[in-house]
């Protein structure tokens, strides 16, 4: 079945407004280009379009409160860089492209960063939970990132105030542990780096 996306607002360059796109399983980065900057944010996993509204302002203040608290560690120990989204992150074969809310890569990979986006493995992945994405997160993010080989994922619940911290295991992710408001989370792909749950999830 062709997917049709009538877009009422278009983009200098992009796609007509009627436009046959392609099926669910068959986006390729080369349709994501053509998408319209619209305040949409999308994704492609897998070959499938995934699209969700402008972040709520608590997931913005988890996102900002992170990524400061890893920008000046990584200001201290030079450890590699880190982006805050939007940025896109190409993982061939599973992510043409995907935008992490956060993304850490390590020093010895920094070769994957290119001019216009991420083209490969980041050594950490971070995502803070909206109300209507949380299940891609929970559930087809999780299983992509696993299989691409991420050694280290986030997920931060602003509305729960936890965090939760999994590490690579072969090919699976195992939960090092859930934290909530009073508790720190220490991170295993970056020595040294450590923050409180209630400095990223504030009351």
């Amino acid at each position: 079945m062709t997917m049709i996306l009538d877009f009422t607002s278009q983009a200098e360059g992009a796609a007509p407004a009627t436009f046959k796109w392609p099926p669910q399983g068959q986006w390729t980065y080369e349709d994501y280009c053509r998408l319209p900057e619209d305040g949409w944010i999308y994704e492609v996993i897998e070959g499938e379009l995934h699209m969700s509204p402008a972040p709520q302002t608590r997931h913005q203040r988890s996102i900002g409160n992170l990524f400061a608290e890893l920008w000046n560690h990584n200001k201290l120990h030079n450890q590699g860089e880190v982006f805050i989204a939007p940025t896109d992150v190409v993982i061939a074969g599973w992510a043409t492209p995907v935008q992490p809310d956060i993304i850490f890569i390590l020093k010895e990979h920094l070769d994957i960063i290119k001019d216009e986006r991420v083209e490969g493995v980041p050594d950490l992945v971070v995502e803070i939970l909206s109300p209507w994405n949380w299940n891609v997160d929970r559930q087809k993010k999780f299983k992509v990132y696993a299989k691409a080989g991420v050694p280290e994922y986030w997920i931060v619940d602003p509305d729960q105030r936890t965090i939760e911290l999994y590490v690579l295991h072969g090919n699976a992710y195992h939960l090092l542990g859930k934290y909530s408001a009073g508790e720190t989370v220490r991170s295993e792909i970056l020595p040294g780096f450590e923050v409180k749950v209630e400095e990223i999830c504030p009351a």
